[in-house]
């Protein structure tokens, strides 16, 4: 069994707050974050987790994140928003792409880069990004009926590359995964619950030391995608 500590960005509700509930059942010492502190306060209180608020497009609440917890062994980023569905690329506002990239792609980027480092450091870790089916690394195509979401989705899974390219030989490890189309407040549509996504995410995060980096986890197959 997987133990140690893992921090979810985005954990409040909807998949992030689920994989906490999966991950506090099996054992491990979770840190629940959100950007709005009482929101993450009431989510670990129901879950019986530690939190701390973070705002990942923040600087200053990122590095106080660091300072208050320390390098994860994993680290799961969760947090990111969906603006912009039923729009085109040649419509779409650009504002609301430029607030999905901020959120969805620098957002990620800037915890990586606070957290991540500590882990190399200590020689071990697991950074794990949730991702998107609406990319063509996950083996369809950029989905145009979220342009900016759909951009903002596979440029993160462009970063894992580069990233577990930067951390090889060091210990740690980065991946993305993809939980296929879940049932959110952010898209209410799909079957799967939560809870049957979290089960997945959590299976693929709690890989033992030494596991694949730079690989792209789908829920619809049963291995990994490079």
């Amino acid at each position: 069994m997987t133990t140690g500590t893992v921090l979810i960005t985005g954990a409040n509700r909807g998949i992030g707050r689920a994989v906490a509930a999966e991950l506090r059942r099996r054992g491990l010492d979770v840190v629940l974050t959100a950007r709005d502190p009482e929101q993450a306060r009431a989510a670990a209180e129901e879950l019986d987790t530690r939190w701390t608020d973070l705002d990942i497009t923040d600087p200053d609440s990122v590095a106080r994140a660091v300072r208050t917890v320390g390098a994860p062994d994993i680290l799961l980023c969760n947090a990111g928003v969906l603006l912009d569905a039923g729009t085109e690329p040649l419509a779409v506002p650009l504002e609301r792409v430029e607030r999905t990239l901020r959120v969805n792609l620098l957002g990620t980027w800037r915890v990586l880069q606070e957290f991540v480092p500590a882990m190399v450091r200590r020689g071990s870790g697991h950074a794990l990004l949730v991702s998107s089916g609406t990319t063509a690394e996950f083996g369809g195509r950029l989905f145009p009926g979220t342009p900016g979401y759909s951009l903002s989705k596979s440029a993160l899974n462009g970063l894992t590359t580069m990233l577990a390219a930067t951390t090889e030989s060091t210990g740690v490890r980065v991946n993305a995964v993809n939980p296929g189309r879940v049932r959110t407040r952010m898209m209410p549509g799909p079957h799967q619950s939560p809870e049957e996504a979290a089960r997945y995410i959590a299976d693929v995060a709690t890989q033992p030391h030494g596991g694949p980096t730079g690989r792209f986890f789908t829920a619809h197959s049963s291995t990994s995608q490079e």
